[in-house]
């Protein structure tokens, strides 16, 4: 098992949008690996659904723990404090 803190760096914090960007990650990338993140209250979920990840709360500046069990968790985890760390920047809507 493979496990860093990370900090939420986007402004709006870790909504839909970041959601569907990290699962399609895990989903498309690490199919075989088992995801956890436990926020700063101690609630730990597995992150396998859009609705999980938006129940963490994760907003801007939050640190989070994620842990990855898998065949390449240290790419794995890697990936995906990058992507909770990354700061997205959607254009409007049209």
């Amino acid at each position: 098992m493979q496990e860093r803190y990370f900090t939420v760096r986007n402004k709006a914090g870790i909504h839909c949008r970041p959601s569907g960007v990290i699962l399609s990650a895990i989903k498309n990338e690490f199919p075989d690996h088992f995801f956890e993140v436990v926020n700063p209250s101690g609630t730990r979920l597995e992150i396998n659904s859009m609705l999980a990840l938006l129940s963490l709360e994760l907003t801007c500046n939050t640190r989070a723990l994620l842990r990855v069990e898998g065949i390449d968790e240290e790419r794995a985890v890697e990936r995906l404090c990058a992507l909770f760390e990354h700061e997205f920047d959607f254009p409007p809507r049209k």
